[in-house]
């Protein structure tokens, strides 16, 4: 009984702990992603190098996290800074596949998850520096997120409903799942992109970007319909509520006043007006914030408002 005790508790630790170091590695590898994709450069060739140096990197100088603590944040060889973002990424991922495993195992979810979480990591970091969310993250995602809900699908229950309803029998399954995917990226592509349609027609220039567009089809190919329609919400929400403090701090920060004030006495408008205007342009990289929500739903509404996990019908 205690050797059993003994062993539970070592797998309580081992496992946690692989899952761990396993996404440090990963997300070492993602790291390349964000750097180099929009670039346009090859995430395989050449290895990883000095980007002013051109020094290749030593294989001890590659360690997940602690390389860049005992670099001190800066290139062996001509002391270039290194970006705090490279080790953040690597222990962000390691955390999130640990979670991936609390919450979901060792089963073909988590397998699912995973690639979900590496895939947002992508986006969500790249939107945030390039203001970009690539193809060649979105459409690949797509694919995967379609193949991963015929093994593991949504469970949104509105295949289940359309097959009673449309095909009147119960359909395969992985047809089901597959469904399910289709549904959410129908819902959540279509959805942002009359919003960015009616922005367009409103305001008179552009507020989403296809890339945002693409992403929702993604994501919603993992989660379904509902899990999409939470991510759109709350991710919507949380960009709006730090977006306008964003401006609003670029505002009460006096932020390009003088290039107002030159403005105003050339008659264009009050400088405070002018102001506002000039903050109210940032950019918000709202694929960064959808990236957000979709792993809030994923950990935190699954378990209750939206139940992701799969479930015998």
């Amino acid at each position: 009984m205690e050797g059993l005790w003994h062993s539970r508790n070592v797998a309580i630790l081992i496992i946690p702990g692989f899952f761990f170091l396993f996404g440090t590695i990963i997300g070492s590898f993602l790291n390349v992603c964000i750097s180099r994709i929009p670039e346009g450069l090859s995430i395989v060739a050449p290895g990883s190098r000095c980007p002013r140096c051109l020094t290749p990197i030593k294989p001890y100088d590659n360690v997940p996290v602690l390389a860049w603590l005992w670099l001190r944040g800066k290139c062996r060889t001509c002391a270039l800074p290194i970006s705090p973002m490279y080790p953040l990424i690597e222990l962000g991922t390691g955390l999130l596949f640990v979670a991936v495993y609390e919450r979901f195992g060792i089963s073909q979810a988590s397998v699912k998850w995973l690639f979900f979480v590496c895939l947002i990591i992508v986006l969500t970091i790249t939107d945030l520096r390039a203001r970009m969310l690539p193809d060649v993250v979105n459409w690949p995602g797509f694919a995967v997120g379609l193949m991963f809900s015929a093994f593991v699908p949504p469970d949104d229950g509105i295949g289940y409903l359309l097959s009673q309803r449309v095909f009147h029998r119960m359909l395969p399954e992985p047809v089901l799942g597959v469904l399910d995917g289709l549904l959410g990226a129908a819902f959540g592509s279509l959805l942002l992109l009359a919003v960015s349609w009616l922005y367009r027609v409103t305001r008179g220039r552009e507020g989403l970007g296809m890339g945002d567009v693409k992403m929702m089809a993604m994501v919603g190919a993992f989660l379904g319909l509902r899990g999409t329609f939470f991510t759109i919400l709350i991710g919507t929400l949380l960009g709006s509520v730090v977006g306008l403090t964003i401006v609003v701090g670029i505002f009460v920060a006096r932020w390009k006043a003088n290039v107002a004030e030159r403005a105003s006495r050339r008659g264009l408008g009050s400088a405070r007006g002018l102001r506002w205007a000039i903050a109210s342009r940032y950019q918000l990289p709202l694929g960064t914030f959808l990236g957000i929500a979709s792993i809030l739903v994923l950990f935190y509404l699954s378990s209750g408002l939206i139940n992701l996990a799969p479930q015998v019908r």
